[in-house]
């Protein structure tokens, strides 16, 4: 009975993968075949010839800067990424650990703005980015996007159950607030910053409104804004779009690789590392 559980089991995982796997073959397929293959009735499990000149005429095509749109999304997302961590760690570690008879007052409004739909507060941010003339901006497509809520919660969380002992010897040796964090703090919450971290990171990648309405010129174009540029009222490039879809998931397919075995652990963990 255990070996049969044990090889049901692996034949179900099998099968999950399998179809966790479809959409990257998918991609992967149809971004090295041609258009007709792509378009024709009778499906081929592989290309007849495979087109990798269709990577190099994506990152040639002058319509669409895809190069300066990686690079563009790979700063916008590093960029959000690290702001976030540092203010949204410094709002919990706040509210978790010094001492302020308003901190549960604050914590609760920060609670408030996640039930506010971002429809909401979309008009008012953009007119607030447009008088500040930064449209079109790395500064417009970041700045507003550097606050978390949900970040400063689960910091907020994973800080009331740092050991205070840690925190006392570092007052012992003369270390303020800031010194502790800097010092004690952060080396030994590294699972919830590598887990905040790659959320954020994908959230950041992955965006596609706000950068549609304030990346107006083109040198201000994200990936998820290129991409949408290749099916159009006029054209439809199916074998670029596909491969533009793969290189695109390269980065976070990278990062979620790295640190996916923080991601449960910075969420759930209560503790320090060994």
């Amino acid at each position: 009975m255990v070996r049969a559980g044990r090889a049901l089991r692996a034949v179900l995982l099998a099968a999950l993968a399998l179809l966790f796997l479809i959409p990257f073959y998918l991609l992967l397929r149809n971004g090295l075949a041609s258009e007709d293959e792509i378009t024709s009735p009778d499906w081929t499990f592989f290309p007849s010839t495979l087109r990798l000149s269709n990577l190099s005429e994506l990152f040639e095509d002058p319509t669409v800067p895809m190069a300066n749109a990686l690079l563009n999304s790979t700063l916008i997302a590093v960029a959000t990424t690290l702001g976030t961590l540092v203010l949204a760690s410094l709002a919990g570690y706040g509210l978790a650990r010094i001492p302020y008879r308003h901190a549960g007052k604050v914590f609760y409004a920060i609670l408030a703005t996640m039930m506010v739909p971002a429809a909401v507060t979309f008009v008012p941010s953009f007119v607030l980015v447009s008088s500040l003339g930064w449209v079109s901006t790395l500064r417009g497509l970041i700045v507003p996007t550097l606050f978390s809520a949900f970040a400063c919660f689960v910091f907020r969380q994973y800080f009331l159950g740092f050991p205070s002992e840690l925190e006392d010897a570092a007052r012992v040796d003369g270390l303020g607030h800031w010194r502790t964090y800097w010092r004690v703090v952060v080396p030994n919450s590294r699972p919830v910053f590598a887990a905040v971290g790659t959320i954020v990171f994908i959230g950041a990648w992955n965006s596609f409104l706000w950068p549609l309405v304030i990346g107006q010129d083109r040198e201000a174009w994200t990936v998820q804004v290129a991409l949408a540029t290749f099916t159009t009222s006029q054209v439809i490039r199916l074998h670029e779009l596909f491969i533009a879809a793969a290189v695109s998931i390269l980065p976070l397919l990278v990062v979620f690789l790295f640190f996916q075995r923080w991601i449960v652990a910075g969420v759930e963990r209560s503790g320090i590392d060994d």
